[in-house]
């Protein structure tokens, strides 16, 4: 993946380019950028949390190492419990879940349309950890709903995604919305943010849970809590 990524000169971040979008949103990038940044073109993390195999399932522990690039979009995930590992990926337009009982044997293996459309919806959520990504331009697009949301719209590799996303009265980002695959159907999938924390000059949240709308209902099923992340480092941990 890291092989893939772009390798020109990183572009630099100026408020000048938050002329004209929706007031909660400029709110946002003025409060967890600073002028002059660099946008960061790798990124790799470690974390800690929680995680249930299925939504009625009890909670058990999780720990994980994620690495992301910006340009090509791309991501791999590697989370480990007692009693499984678990590789979820974006890479070269594709999206893949793999999980293995024990270390061993392979119990899942999720390919497909689905599966890129999914990942690819991690992968643009997952950049309030590196919100240079969320900047407009050619491909991204944010539309004001109300003074505490807006509406981001993107096409990458062929996809069209959408997520609604909430604000803090602060500035920060509470919770991004979307519809996403869960088997065969669509159900609206949720991240909710918290934790906000500056590392590296960016304000980022530590804390995020993602959960599925079922039945009227939000359901939790993944915590977890950022533990280190390093910007433009393209090494394994």
């Amino acid at each position: 993946m890291f092989a893939l990524r772009d390798k020109s000169a990183p572009k630099i971040f100026s408020f000048d380019q938050l002329s004209g979008l929706p007031s909660p949103v400029e709110k946002y990038f003025r409060l967890v950028l600073k002028e002059g940044q660099h946008y960061p073109g790798t990124i790799r993390l470690k974390h800690g949390g929680q995680f249930k195999t299925g939504l009625d399932k009890p909670w058990i522990t999780i720990k994980g190492e994620q690495y992301f690039t910006t340009l090509p979009p791309g991501f791999i995930w590697k989370g480990s419990t007692k009693l499984f590992s678990a590789r979820d990926m974006y890479i070269g337009t594709k999206g893949m879940l793999e999980v293995f009982l024990l270390d061993a044997l392979k119990i899942v293996n999720g390919r497909g349309e689905k599966f890129d459309q999914g990942e690819l919806l991690r992968w643009l959520a997952e950049s309030v950890w590196f919100p240079t990504n969320f900047l407009q331009d050619e491909n991204k697009h944010w539309f004001p709903v109300d003074s505490k949301t807006a509406r981001l719209k993107v096409k990458v590799d062929g996809l069209d995604l959408s997520y609604l996303v909430s604000f803090h009265d602060k500035g920060e980002i509470t919770t991004l919305s979307t519809k996403r695959y869960m088997g065969e159907k669509l159900e609206t999938w949720m991240i909710s943010l918290s934790g906000y924390s500056e590392i590296n000059s960016v304000s980022i949240p530590l804390l995020a849970e993602a959960s599925w709308k079922i039945d009227g209902k939000m359901i939790p099923y993944a915590r977890f809590e950022v533990q280190e992340i390093e910007y433009d480092m393209a090494l394994r941990y």
